[in-house]
């Protein structure tokens, strides 16, 4: 009998600490370029993720499970992001902070909705990802980024009223991401009476643009707007610079890094790019800018985008009261603000971020800032 009641009070211990063995961690994946030319986006996913997750834990956890990272690398090439989703699901993990180029993004989301995760990317800007999601009935794909069409919508009439007259070229590098921001900005500037000279796709990872350039010089090119990422936009620059070239460049978000500086030098001199509302100027993220940067990492470019995104997985489990994907995202699309570094975020139906706003920056000696348009 004695030896009956030491076995029981033993699996009843067993069954007691299981449930908190199982619930001690939440796994959160973060899927970028962590290496391969776009490698500085890939570290800021990584740095604002672990930051969020350190500060997170630090205040308790996720309903007092802890937060665990696993860090994925799919270059930004639509193969590897597929395969890395399948590994992710494989692995058992249900969200997911990522991918970066939309170009990976959409074809990996078809996985998550498939398993049922939540995907939210931090920088994925094509409203493909989104719409298609909605359009299959897939409420698990999101993201807490801005769209293309918002961002065209921004930029296009302003080129159109400050260049009125002037040589406009549009180039993009054939990627989702790149030609699709750059049809954004093409029709609404066209919407809004002016018409490019050139509308030219380009072959992204090439070294030699001399063609392109003495093309841009034959059309004495005023302004290109460049739909593309920065080892291409330097390289344009640099060789422009050669050919004694000048023109006004104006990109989308992907040059918000200090590569774009270390690949076009001097010839990078006032080179404007679109970006949304500094979410290093908001009091939110005052903390958290502070604890990264004595870590010796600056949060430029996407690293408060991710960060916010573990915030959301987070709030989001909370107010569901439950880490099933399927009731997070519905309950982070309830119309109620999430608190994040980057501010006080709501999604609509389909996942996409509510009142998008904008800054235009300019590169300066290496560094850039917001300007008045």
């Amino acid at each position: 009998m004695k030896k009956f009641s030491i076995l029981s009070a033993a699996i009843f211990g067993l069954m007691m600490t299981a449930p908190v063995a199982f619930a001690d961690d939440i796994t959160f994946s973060v899927v970028g370029p962590m290496t391969g030319q776009l490698a500085t986006i890939g570290d800021q996913f990584k740095q604002g993720a672990q930051a969020a997750a350190d500060a997170i834990n630090a205040a308790g956890g996720v309903d007092g499970r802890q937060i665990k990272l696993d860090i994925e690398d799919d270059q930004c090439d639509p193969k590897q992001a597929v395969s890395v989703a399948n590994r992710i699901i494989a692995n058992g993990v249900k969200f997911i902070d990522g991918h970066a180029c939309s170009g990976s993004s959409i074809p990996a989301s078809a996985v998550y909705a498939e398993a049922g995760a939540l995907m939210m990317s931090p920088a994925s800007s094509n409203p493909v990802l989104t719409d298609a999601a909605a359009k299959a009935g897939w409420p698990t794909i999101m993201r807490l980024y801005t769209r293309d069409d918002a961002q065209g919508a921004f930029i296009g009439p302003w080129i159109a009223k400050k260049y009125a007259g002037k040589n406009v070229v549009i180039l993009h590098d054939k990627s989702a991401y790149g030609q699709g921001v750059a049809d954004a900005v093409k029709a609404t500037m066209n919407q809004n009476g002016l018409n490019e000279i050139l509308y030219e796709g380009i072959n992204a990872g090439e070294k030699d643009y001399s063609a392109l350039v003495t093309k841009l010089k034959e059309l004495k090119a005023d302004v290109v707007y460049f739909g593309g990422y920065h080892p291409e936009a330097g390289l344009i620059l640099r060789q422009s610079a050669e050919q004694n070239l000048k023109f006004q460049l104006i990109m989308p978000d992907s040059i918000a890094s200090p590569e774009f500086w270390q690949v076009a030098g001097p010839a990078g001199e006032g080179t404007m790019f679109v970006f949304p509302s500094d979410p290093q100027a908001k009091p939110e993220a005052k903390e958290a800018i502070a604890k990264i940067k004595a870590g010796g990492f600056v949060p430029e470019g996407f690293t408060l985008f991710s960060y916010a995104v573990i915030q959301a997985f987070a709030g989001g489990i909370k107010r569901a009261g439950s880490d099933d994907p399927a009731k997070v995202a519905e309950a982070l699309k309830n119309g109620q603000p999430i608190s994040t570094v980057v501010g006080s975020v709501t999604f609509d139906e389909k996942g996409d971020l509510k009142n998008a706003s904008y800054d235009i920056n300019q590169w300066h000696d290496g560094k850039y800032a917001p300007i008045q348009p």
